[in-house]
């Protein structure tokens, strides 16, 4: 894979990377990285030949590595989804050779996706910030909903699939202070305890306070 010394292959490579991680639902959830690289490498190229690759995208933020039952798994942020849809738009960005089905499948997700002014929309429809813990309380209810029923949690859903689904709507300042000031309002309770597989991103993306230490799980109160 010596071309992908290459900037422009290089771009490319990590464009394939992160479109793969997106159609596998790698925004909402850890996907292994050996299903990752299967899917965006081309047939010439060998798995090890992108471990530099995603390790420069760990490093600028675009996603997150970690392990699951001794697999390692990624995670794409929004850093991430900004990142390929910036790659997505360059006019330089093409494919070689055939791609399959799953590619062009994955290509035309992401064309349903976008809104009529051409820029990617999250899931959820809403781009602006959010502004007021008011506005926050809102999503955050909807967010836990949802993750709610989808994943079965029993009215204990990890925090940080709650921060992760918010996105960067939310400063990691102002979600912690909102969080918790849903819980001073008798909304949600705040449990300790860790994470499912002790993960250190998924601790970092939970809440800690001096008072109370680590909270990973929030519980509604008002069902």
């Amino acid at each position: 894979m010596k071309s992908l010394n290459h900037h422009l292959e290089v771009t490319q490579a990590q464009t394939r990377i992160l479109l793969a991680l997106w159609d596998l639902g790698g925004e909402k959830q850890e996907v292994k990285r050996t299903e990752v690289v299967e899917r965006a490498k081309r047939s010439s190229e060998k798995s090890g030949d992108y471990k530099g690759i995603l390790q420069e995208l760990e490093k600028a933020e675009v996603i997150k590595i970690g392990k699951k039952n001794k697999a390692e798994t990624v995670f794409l942020t929004n850093k991430g989804l900004q990142m390929l849809d910036e790659g997505l738009k360059n006019s330089e960005f093409k494919y070689e050779s055939n791609i399959g089905a799953k590619t062009a499948n994955a290509l035309l997700k992401w064309i349903r996706e976008m809104d009529n002014t051409g820029t990617f929309a999250p899931a959820n429809g809403i781009k602006s910030g959010v502004k007021s813990y008011e506005e926050f309380e809102k999503i955050a209810l909807d967010v836990y909903e949802k993750l709610n029923n989808d994943y079965s949690y029993n009215h204990l859903v990890p925090i940080y699939r709650i921060r992760r689904e918010i996105g960067e709507r939310v400063s990691r300042s102002d979600f912690k202070e909102w969080l918790l000031e849903m819980q001073a309002n008798d909304v949600l309770q705040l449990q300790g305890g860790s994470v499912e597989d002790s993960a250190p991103d998924k601790i970092e993306d939970s809440i800690t306070t001096e008072l109370d230490g680590l909270r990973c799980y929030a519980r509604l109160l008002k069902v």
